[in-house]
């Protein structure tokens, strides 16, 4: 499906230079604010409290932050579990609040708060070593992810194709890192499965564009190879807007009207949409053509029968 074809292909190969040196600025960047700032790790990762409340009808959620802020948790997460009656709070630890008291005294300040008396149905205490076992989980997912990803595209297609495709993946997921470090927003578990979708959705586009690249290959013996290329991404710009255009809107979606449960993890997949469409076609492309791919790698070569001697 189509909403317009591009009669000339547009050069983007002829810049891809100057859009790579600005894609490694960009990555190095993203690396040093990972370095000094570090992620705002959520409660599931540097451990805390979970508590869940019932309400014998719909509050809003906006009055309980606040009363938690003033009480000495302002980073404290509220969001609704199960329905809009039963909310579930989670609070990172603190040095001078004792562990068996936090139920009590997140008891004593919701009823502070005009509205209907607050049920707490339970109280969890995530130890600081769960949440390094889930941020060794979560590096150990994204690790076999990548090495997924790149096995699976050195079978289907070739190798420099899968490791064109591996670099413009970490490129996204450290642009992602990135932002979040460098504006110390909140790194939850929500937020790592973004990144996760992120490095899939990257794939596929990377895959549209090379699927495109060996087909030309094989029809087009005309092309050199940044011709090939640059023909492949043009033909594929339309799908490429309805894909991405119909996804962004969805997301978007999710960022302005979700709440603040799903902010983050729409601010991640944001990110990642935009910087995975750029690295299909300014980081992995021209990465491929450096390494060297070309028409001989997927077009067999005409061979000229012999005739039979009689």
């Amino acid at each position: 499906m189509e909403f317009f074809r591009i009669k000339k292909d547009i050069p983007f190969m002829r810049y891809a230079l100057v859009f790579n040196i600005i894609s490694l600025l960009t990555f190095a960047m993203a690396v040093l604010f990972l370095a000094f700032r570090g992620l705002n790790l959520s409660v599931e990762f540097t451990g805390g409290t979970l508590i869940e409340v019932t309400y014998a009808e719909t509050v809003p959620l906006e009055p309980l932050r606040q009363a938690l802020a003033n009480d000495g948790y302002p980073d404290a997460q509220v969001q609704n579990f199960g329905s809009t009656r039963d909310i579930l709070i989670r609070l990172q630890n603190r040095d001078d609040a004792e562990t068996s008291k936090v139920g009590d005294r997140v008891r004593e300040t919701l009823k502070k708060v005009e509205g209907p008396e607050a049920t707490v149905q339970r109280v969890e205490f995530v130890g600081p070593q769960v949440g390094k076992e889930l941020a060794s989980d979560g590096a150990m997912a994204l690790l076999l992810a990548i090495i997924g990803i790149m096995v699976y595209l050195a079978m289907r297609f070739e190798w420099r194709f899968a490791v064109s495709t591996i670099f413009a993946n970490i490129h996204d997921v450290i642009i992602i890192l990135g932002f979040f470090a460098c504006f110390q927003w909140e790194f939850s578990l929500s937020v790592l499965a973004a990144v996760l979708a992120v490095m899939g959705y990257s794939v596929n586009e990377a895959v549209i564009v090379f699927d495109r690249v060996r087909e030309t290959f094989r029809k087009r013996r005309d092309m050199n190879t940044p011709e090939v290329i640059d023909h492949a991404i043009t033909r594929t710009i339309s799908r490429t807007i309805i894909t991405h255009g119909s996804t962004q809107m969805m997301v978007l979606s999710m960022l302005f009207f979700g709440g603040e449960t799903l902010f983050y993890f729409a601010v991640a997949l944001t990110i990642g949409i935009c910087f995975g469409i750029y690295s299909s076609v300014f980081v992995a492309s021209p990465i491929a053509m450096w390494l060297g791919v070309s028409r001989e790698q997927f077009a067999k070569a005409k061979t000229q029968k012999q005739e039979a001697v009689v």
